[in-house]
């Protein structure tokens, strides 16, 4: 593999992790194998450290690719709690407000769902990457300062009810949209349009372009890979010479 000339790895995010972390363990793998002090690693796309699936992950000279593959369009199944809201609009943070859902039925959800597709504008949560005065979003919000965002535009293609408990006021979703819609603003977005609350409670990245969960290395199984890997270089690199 020419991790140099730049190779494209899929993977599959576990449960907490950063994106940055998953960068990080295989920024050290690929280190150790190249024999270097400094190297490229990059994805596109972040996932929170409370969603889990496909990640992109760039090496080298690749890393330049990053910006067309973060336009790819992505599919997730997310799970959302109706009746209750969060400052973060997912479990990072404590239930903050709770609301009636005893009108809340199968029908009206799928009334609501045809309000969020196609070109829609969202307004990004305070505990998001969003800069504020050169600032990111999240660090003004976790310190307790109010966070003003404007609203963003992003295309919804497809939103699927696949699933409602209506004792649990649990509803699981199949979203396909674009790049840079927040789920758990969607969340919030449909408990207000339910006439409730709502927040995330369980995310999967299902697909980024063409490319399913099944064609994703967990992070141990791309570090067995880049490890065994048989590595090849391009011609033009000088600290080729220098690795076994």
């Amino acid at each position: 593999m020419d991790f140099v000339t730049g190779e494209i790895l899929y993977i599959d995010k576990p449960l907490e992790w950063t994106s940055f972390d998953v960068v990080k363990r295989l920024r050290g793998v690929l280190l150790h194998r190249l024999h270097r002090k400094k190297f490229k690693v990059g994805h596109a796309g972040t996932l929170d450290p409370l969603a889990t699936g496909v990640m992109v992950v760039v090496t080298g000279r690749a890393t330049k690719l990053i910006e067309s593959l973060q336009a790819g369009v992505k599919e997730y199944i997310a799970t959302v709690k109706l009746g209750a809201t969060t400052p973060s609009f997912d479990l990072e943070t404590e239930i903050d407000a709770t609301y009636p859902t005893a009108h809340i039925t199968r029908e009206a959800i799928l009334d609501v769902l045809p309000r969020f597709t196609g070109r829609i504008e969202q307004i990004p949560p305070a505990f998001s990457a969003c800069k504020v005065d050169g600032k990111r979003a999240y660090n003004m919000a976790r310190k307790g300062h109010e966070v003003e965002l404007k609203p963003k535009v992003l295309v919804i293609d497809e939103i699927e009810l696949l699933d409602f408990n209506p004792e649990d006021m649990v509803m699981t979703l199949r979203i396909v949209c674009s790049k840079g819609t927040y789920i758990r603003a969607l969340a919030r977005d449909l408990g207000e349009a339910l006439g409730s609350g709502g927040h995330l409670i369980g995310l999967r990245r299902t697909r980024v372009g063409e490319v399913g969960i099944s064609s994703c290395l967990s992070v141990e199984e791309a570090v067995e890979m880049i490890r065994n890997a048989e590595i090849t270089f391009p011609d033009d690199d000088q600290q080729a010479a220098s690795v076994e």
